[in-house]
């Protein structure tokens, strides 16, 4: 069963950057998926990385100075 907020998205300002997140989240070993970013928000790239809302603070620190991101949002 799954309740809201399950998933949380990163969204980022160029596909180049949803890319390298994507390599630097999964080779952390976090699982993750590059998604077109869902109509309900909003990106200048389009693309964004979902994952486990569980793992958000984890996702953030790795990406935290390593790439821009605008913004973490749960979905």
């Amino acid at each position: 069963m799954t309740t809201g907020n399950d998933f949380a998205v990163v969204l980022f300002e160029s596909v180049s950057h949803a890319l390298g997140a994507e390599k630097i989240v999964k080779g952390s070993g976090i699982g993750c998926k590059l998604i077109h970013v869902p109509r309900h928000l909003s990106s200048d790239c389009g693309i964004c990385l979902r994952f486990h809302a569980a793992d958000r603070e984890r996702v953030e620190a790795l990406l935290r100075g390593k790439l821009h991101f605008f913004e973490i949002k749960l979905l």
